[in-house]
């Protein structure tokens, strides 16, 4: 098997980011169709690469030798998440723009947060998605800070 365009680094590390899926066609074409990303691997598992990382994606299972007691499923609670991705684009405007039509669902339109323009989606399988571009931090603004609990 080819080993082009797959995540294994010669030296070092890479990140890559795995996600359990309810449908991996559906997934694969989200992140390649829509994201613009590029498949390197179709099933078992499906491996998109989107810019500069790679999606690792697979339907979900019971436990492994390797991982005990670990079931993996796609999100049960959409609004309750303890990760997301994280996209940084530099024209988010036109990123809104291009992936509303290809059929991404946003949350909102994107709004100036100060340190950043921001919206966030979700995909086919309901994980969160940050969309975010730089602009008052290249600057030295930051956001507010979080009000304390």
């Amino acid at each position: 098997m080819p080993s082009e365009g797959l995540p294994t680094p010669e030296t070092g590390i890479v990140v890559t980011h795995f996600l359990t899926v309810g449908d991996v066609p559906r997934a694969r074409a989200f992140y390649a169709d829509v994201l613009g990303g590029t498949v390197v691997l179709a099933e078992n598992p499906c491996i998109v690469q989107l810019a500069n990382s790679w999606l690792i994606m697979n339907p979900g299972g019971g436990p492994t030798p390797d991982k005990p007691e670990v079931t993996l499923r796609t999100p049960e609670e959409p609004n309750t998440v303890s990760s997301f991705l994280n996209l940084r684009v530099a024209d988010i405007e036109q990123c809104y723009r291009e992936w509303s039509a290809k059929g991404a669902e946003f949350l909102t339109p994107p709004i100036d947060r100060k340190a950043e323009i921001r919206c966030y989606m979700r995909d086919p399988d309901g994980y969160l998605i940050e969309v975010g571009q730089a602009t008052g931090l290249l600057h030295g603004v930051y956001a507010d800070p979080s009000p304390p609990d």
